[in-house]
């Protein structure tokens, strides 16, 4: 099961078959993360009400990665996503919304809807088994994530929480560093879509050695790609 808020999810049942998605490239929420959002377009407020009036749960999905777009103009949709809930709201005094999203569980669009409201919403199929937190942990290789991300940050001369990221399971340390990965569409998608933690963790040492195999930049760091 997994809790979002003052939720627990812990079945099918639990779930929405049908939910409002916002379209967003670059980010990535997965399950049991944790994804801060500045909500400013009129159609995305509407959103936020809405789903604050009922399950308070919507959709995070990438645009297409080949920016097809739909007969209407808006751009196709990437088929796989994450849903989440909005655990905590605050208006900003100038019209805004900043929310925070806890992903549940991801999901497969089955088919986008025709609706009458401004922003998009899909039935959609849930991975249930992310519904199982901790599945796969044993089978992560921790110490080779926690390897490349050293170096990475030593690269990037960039600072850590090292004491919070040795207590973090292998569930919170591979979700968090993928979520808070600087890497482009197509690499945060291939992240999202894993068929598992394992497999979450192998892509995202992956993805992070050929960045720091990649060219240097003018201070000799590399540049990613």
């Amino acid at each position: 099961m997994v809790q979002a808020g003052n939720i627990t999810y812990a079945d099918e049942s639990d779930l929405p078959t049908t939910i409002a998605v916002f379209p967003l490239t670059g980010a990535l929420l997965l399950p049991a993360g944790q994804l801060p959002l500045n909500i400013f377009e009129p159609r995305y407020i509407e959103m936020i009400d809405d789903a604050m009036a009922g399950s308070r749960i919507i959709g995070m999905v990438q645009p297409s990665l080949d920016g097809a777009m739909r007969d209407n103009r808006d751009p196709k949709l990437c088929e796989v996503g994450c849903m989440g809930r909005i655990t905590s709201l605050a208006e900003s005094g100038d019209g805004r919304y900043i929310i925070s999203l806890q992903g549940i569980a991801r999901f497969r669009i089955a088919e986008e809807l025709a609706v009458r409201t401004p922003y998009r919403s899909c039935r959609v199929t849930a991975f249930l088994g992310d519904l199982d937190a901790g599945m796969g942990e044993e089978a992560v290789d921790r110490e080779g994530l926690l390897r490349a991300f050293r170096r990475f940050f030593e690269a990037n001369q960039m600072e850590a929480d090292w004491d919070s990221i040795d207590r973090a399971s292998n569930e919170t340390l591979v979700n968090a560093l993928a979520m808070m990965s600087p890497y482009g569409a197509a690499e945060k998608q291939a992240l999202l879509e894993a068929n598992d933690l394992k497999s979450r963790a192998e892509t995202l040492i992956a993805i992070t050695e050929i960045s720091l195999a990649g060219e240097g930049g003018e201070d000799g760091s590399p540049t990613l790609q």
